[in-house]
């Protein structure tokens, strides 16, 4: 194992703070990234697959697979977009409904993680994650 691969030591905090959440929304039969997804579908309103997978940082093929368990659920409902080639989703009643209640077991886990690393080295980690995630890597950097 590489202990300086920024590639892998990112993969398994992700893995290791996905399990975290995950068991805390285990009651309502959620994982983390639905949470995730279901609260940016809320903050964003009726979008267009395109626009969240974006917002996400997700591919579109990512996005569609995970979606579906979603739709089947009752929590979000897709419709065809404004220009009739593009699909939009927003969040069902239910899905606002079980939004809400997922965000009384997320503040367990979030209370979990703080008390655990410490409130500011979480403030510092969630704006180092910001500016990873929003940064645009060279798209062939082995050149």
């Amino acid at each position: 194992m590489n202990p300086i691969c920024n590639c892998l030591s990112l993969r398994q905090a992700s893995r290791r703070v996905t399990q975290l959440y995950d068991r805390a929304l285990a009651p309502l039969d959620l994982k983390a990234t639905q949470l995730s997804m279901l609260r940016t579908i809320d903050q964003l309103g009726p979008t267009t697959l395109n626009a969240l997978a974006e917002a996400l940082v997700m591919d579109r093929a990512t996005l569609g697979h995970n979606v579906r368990p979603l739709q089947a659920r009752g929590l979000v409902r897709l419709a065809v977009g404004s220009d009739r080639r593009s699909r939009e989703v927003s969040l069902t009643q239910k899905g606002r409904k079980t939004l809400a209640e997922g965000w009384k077991h997320w503040r367990r886990a979030q209370n979990a993680f703080e008390t655990e690393i410490g409130p500011d080295t979480a403030a510092t980690l969630r704006r180092l994650l910001h500016r990873v995630s929003a940064t645009a890597f060279a798209p062939d950097p082995i050149k």
